[in-house]
């Protein structure tokens, strides 16, 4: 590939990242006062349809789809505009508290939620997980006969952590929340779950984690009240 071609694909890339930035703060800004109303919702899709290129963000690509379809009457009624303030909030991570850590994207996440299956499964991690350090989480699934690295066309699993990681090019989701999206919709058998839900599953089996270089005390790690996560979070698993 060119240095040329390389150059304009990099800078389309930041022009998408820049787009979709403001989308997020369209989003914040809409949802800010808990309603939606129909002006506000057409104004959201003349924007998207306005930028259309970034319709082609997998992310973006869901809530493009989702408005669309709400708006296609021409109306939005009651229970529209309540998914749509749903959709948005999930969209840009909007339901914080003052002072919270700030939370990913729940959008892409698979609804309803699979069971989550660990013998000869791959798994992907992605943002801060009050679990503990990547290497906890990726011992946690070895134990279990599975296996756990990088996101690839073999990964049946990403989870996404409890809270969002400063290196995400977005403030409520990253790249491999993209590619884990864009795969899904090309058909893979991607599933995409919260670290809430990944621990869920996990105390159904019998299996110990016994990688770990002590054993876990249940009251502690396993469990999947937000609080707990938040008063077990480890600055340094962020990745």
């Amino acid at each position: 590939m060119s240095k040329e071609k390389l150059h304009r694909l990099f800078n389309r890339a930041r022009l998408d990242d820049r787009l979709v930035n403001q989308l997020v703060g369209i989003a914040h800004g809409i949802i800010a006062d808990g309603a939606i109303n129909r002006t506000e919702a057409e104004y959201l899709l003349k924007w998207l349809v306005a930028n259309r290129v970034v319709a082609d963000n997998p992310m973006v690509g869901i809530l493009y789809e989702r408005l669309e379809g709400m708006l296609e009457d021409g109306v939005l009624d009651h229970e529209e505009s309540a998914e749509l303030l749903d959709t948005l909030s999930r969209f840009c991570a909007g339901d914080f508290e003052i002072g919270e850590t700030l939370k990913p994207t729940t959008l892409p996440l698979c609804n309803p939620v699979p069971q989550v299956k660990f013998i000869n499964r791959h798994f992907c991690f992605t943002g801060t997980f009050a679990f503990g350090s990547r290497r906890d989480c990726e011992a946690a699934i070895t134990a279990r006969g599975g296996t756990a690295g990088s996101l690839r066309k073999e990964t049946r699993y990403l989870v996404i952590g409890a809270y969002a990681t400063e290196s995400w090019i977005q403030t409520a989701w990253g790249r491999k929340i993209e590619k884990a999206v864009d795969m899904r919709a090309r058909g893979l058998p991607i599933s995409i779950i919260s670290e809430t839900h990944w621990v869920t599953e996990m105390r159904k089996t019998d299996a110990q984690p016994a990688s770990f270089g002590k054993r876990i005390e249940a009251p502690s790690l396993w469990s999947t009240d937000e609080d707990s996560f938040a008063r077990q979070l480890n600055p340094d698993a962020q990745f």
